[in-house]
């Protein structure tokens, strides 16, 4: 059984992970406006992947006998300077959450929730990843400057992940 305590920050969690799809699914509504379909494949792969977290944490949260709540998602930005800024808001938006991922653990260590332990352990590990694959877009955007043909090529390699991957 979760304390009312864990309950309440998990649900939080539930909306911050429902939030960062809707924010990579207006990233990759952007993307097509200015021509990268690749990235924009890329941004709603993440978007599936991100609601799968939210669902993870909602179906842990009612299987611990909690009660899964959702709530209000704010507007996503909807304009970006170009596709590193893009990803940079990304990485910056991955940071963010894995901030929000380790309170959250630090607070199952707290409560002595050892499932809810094991359970974000795996979300530690996740966005490790996370912060890794977005870095290494943004250096290679960053190489690319504002080459064309780079760029073409890297937002061909962004299409290579489908939604399967997410």
């Amino acid at each position: 059984m979760l304390s009312k305590k864990l309950e309440d920050a998990i649900n939080e969690q539930i909306r911050v992970e429902f939030h960062s799809a809707y924010i990579y699914l207006s990233m990759s509504a952007y993307c097509e406006t200015i021509n990268f379909p690749g990235a924009a494949s890329w941004l709603q792969a993440q978007n599936i992947e991100e609601t799968e977290h939210g669902m993870k944490l909602f179906t842990f949260v009612n299987d611990r006998g909690g009660h899964a709540k959702l709530k209000e998602l704010s507007q996503p930005q909807v304009h970006f300077d170009s596709l590193l800024d893009i990803f940079e808001t990304s990485l910056n938006h991955e940071k963010n959450v894995s901030e929000k991922i380790y309170k959250l653990y630090e607070l199952a260590i707290e409560e002595k929730d050892y499932p809810t332990q094991v359970m974000l352990q795996w979300f530690i590990q996740e966005q490790v990843e996370e912060e890794k694959t977005v870095s290494d877009i943004v250096e290679n955007l960053k190489m690319a400057g504002s080459d064309s043909q780079a760029l073409l090529l890297l937002d061909k390699e962004l299409q290579s992940r489908s939604a399967n991957d997410a």
